[in-house]
């Protein structure tokens, strides 16, 4: 999570200086024969990176990537960036900063949305591929035996690429070493008192 808070300030400065770019170099706009320097705009950055890390942790996107989907990411991203360019706007207004472009921040909302995305889904591939190779894996243990656990065990074994290893199995229902799967039953829930001190489980 540290490492994703890094890049996500990485993506939202480099997002911000291609706008400026695409906005007042690319030819794509009318200019008006004076406008701010790269170098003033960059003053916003102070208030503007900080403020969208907390949006994005307000809306959900430090949360693990092995239990949330790429579509649901992606819209926490449009949410919060939406939020931003609102509180944004706001705060050039409310400062009388009326030099800055609104349309270069609306360039910044839509050319950052993009990056992140796009950053997020190959950040999401590479930890795929290293998860089915076997590194960054999270060691589960089960509590109770069912045949929602049984079908949780099946979806867990299909998808090595979330990452998950389950080491085994407490249950007062069925007899210790009972094997599921290749997961057996380690014995009662008892037992979770005297494994969760050995701190081996995520």
């Amino acid at each position: 999570n540290r490492i994703q808070v890094v890049l996500d300030a990485g993506v939202i400065i480099v997002a911000y200086v291609l706008s400026w770019y695409i906005r007042f170099r690319s030819g794509l706009f009318d200019l008006d024969p004076w406008y701010l320097s790269l170098r003033e705009y960059m003053k916003v950055l102070f208030f503007l990176v900080p403020s969208y890390l907390i949006l994005y942790y307000a809306f959900q996107l430090y949360t693990p990537k092995r239990v949330q989907g790429r579509r649901l990411e992606a819209w926490h991203i449009v949410q919060a960036n939406s939020v931003g360019l609102m509180i944004l706007i706001l705060f050039l207004y409310l400062g009388k900063m009326m030099d800055y472009s609104r349309k270069m921040f609306f360039v910044f909302y839509c050319v950052n949305i993009f990056l992140e995305i796009v950053v997020r889904n190959f950040i999401r591939m590479v930890l795929r591929k290293y998860r089915k190779q076997g590194y960054n894996q999270k060691h589960v243990l089960l509590v109770g035996y069912s045949q929602a656990a049984e079908g949780y065990l099946d979806r867990v074994m299909t998808h090595p690429e979330w990452g998950y290893i389950v080491n085994g199995i407490l249950a007062d229902n069925v007899p210790d070493n009972t094997v599921y799967r290749g997961v057996r039953v380690l014995g009662g829930t008892e037992e979770l008192a005297h494994i969760l001190p050995e701190n081996k489980m995520d």
